[in-house]
């Protein structure tokens, strides 16, 4: 051993808050589940008025709350327990997600299905973003090109 402190590298696992990220992304996406929620509601053609929000298609906010809540939790658990960041806690996350949607239909063939594409979508999107994905070295150096740097005053010497 050389005496030197180990420096944690920059790739190092940082342990996600899952209960956090769940109640985060639940709740981000139950807002996202009522304006849908809104949007059912004001395009179709029912006797309800403006109650029809929550009483006829009320019941998409909860899936939209519970699909997010299910996709943050998987992920971050997926990942504390591997340890690492990568495409398959993406996987596990969507096809969680979506087994949740799939069961809305009351159908595991569906839901079953659902997790496939979901996860797959997810595990795509999660993989390609880390084949483009750059190091803050990188990211920094390309900062510093794009932003212009202040000049500097110029003094003249007196004569």
């Amino acid at each position: 051993m050389s005496g030197l402190p180990l420096q944690p590298s920059e790739d190092a696992f940082e342990p996600k808050p899952a209960l956090r990220n769940a109640a985060t992304i639940g709740l981000q996406a139950g807002i996202v589940g009522a304006f849908v929620s809104a949007v059912q509601n004001a395009l179709g053609s029912h006797s309800r008025g403006a109650a029809g929000f929550l009483t006829r298609s009320g019941g998409t906010i909860g899936t939209f709350a519970a699909m997010g809540a299910a996709f943050a939790f998987t992920e971050s658990a997926v990942a504390n327990q591997r340890a690492t960041n990568d495409a398959l806690n993406g996987i596990a996350g969507g096809c969680a997600a979506g087994f949740l949607a799939g069961l809305r239909t009351r159908s595991i063939p569906v839901a079953l299905g659902s997790c496939a594409v979901i996860g797959a979508a997810m595990g795509t999107f999660d993989y390609a973003g880390e084949i483009a994905g750059r190091s803050k070295e990188e990211k920094e150096e390309k900062r510093k090109k794009f932003f212009k740097s202040v000049p500097q005053p110029v003094h003249h010497a007196s004569e």
